[in-house]
């Protein structure tokens, strides 16, 4: 079916914008046919989660949409101090941090001086890091340093995510102190 000049100027976004009402473009005058019937991926939500994006130290307020439990969007929460609702480009693509095709949701390891990775079950993963843990403090385990009474390890630290809450860290402060490490940074600054 051939489109005669005067449907297509009447389809043409910025004649509608000039003739109609919406003389800025922001409305109905920049969208089409497909785009009227959209709707929002935040439409649908059953609920709408307060989180912060796990991506870095500046703690920007997200609000998290989720539908039959299920995240459907991850947007900028408009009540934080911090971001007023702004996103960065990571904090903005952090949807496929949840639901993403490349989310890895195996434990992957490969062994020393291998070249491929092989997927573990969980509970071996951890079963090895647990006596990882104890070898490396049996190992490096000082009662004394220098005359002075330590009961400390060098061979173990930790670095925890600028993300983590009080609460997390708190956590982490204590295992690690009672496993004897002294490096311990946490990166706090939520």
């Amino acid at each position: 079916m051939p489109v005669t000049s005067e449907a297509w100027s009447r389809g043409w976004p910025v004649l509608r914008q000039l003739t109609g009402g919406d003389r800025y473009g922001r409305g109905s005058a920049a969208q089409s046919r497909r785009s009227r019937r959209l709707s929002p991926r935040t439409a649908a939500a059953t609920r709408v989660v307060k989180s912060v994006c796990p991506y870095c130290a500046v703690g920007c307020g997200q609000d998290v949409y989720v539908q039959d439990g299920k995240v459907t969007q991850i947007e900028g929460d408009a009540d934080s101090p911090i971001s007023r609702g702004r996103l960065c480009p990571k904090g903005s693509a952090s949807l496929q941090l949840t639901t993403g095709e490349a989310r890895g949701r195996h434990v992957l390891y490969r062994r020393p001086g291998g070249t491929d990775w092989e997927r573990l079950e969980l509970d071996k993963a951890m079963a090895m890091v647990a006596d990882r843990v104890v070898k490396t403090r049996r190992d490096t385990w000082e009662w004394e340093s220098e005359g002075a009474r330590v009961r400390r390890t060098l061979g173990i630290a930790s670095l925890g995510g600028a993300t983590l809450d009080n609460e997390e860290n708190y956590l982490l402060k204590k295992l690690f102190t009672a496993l004897g490490a002294i490096q311990i940074e946490n990166q706090a600054r939520i």
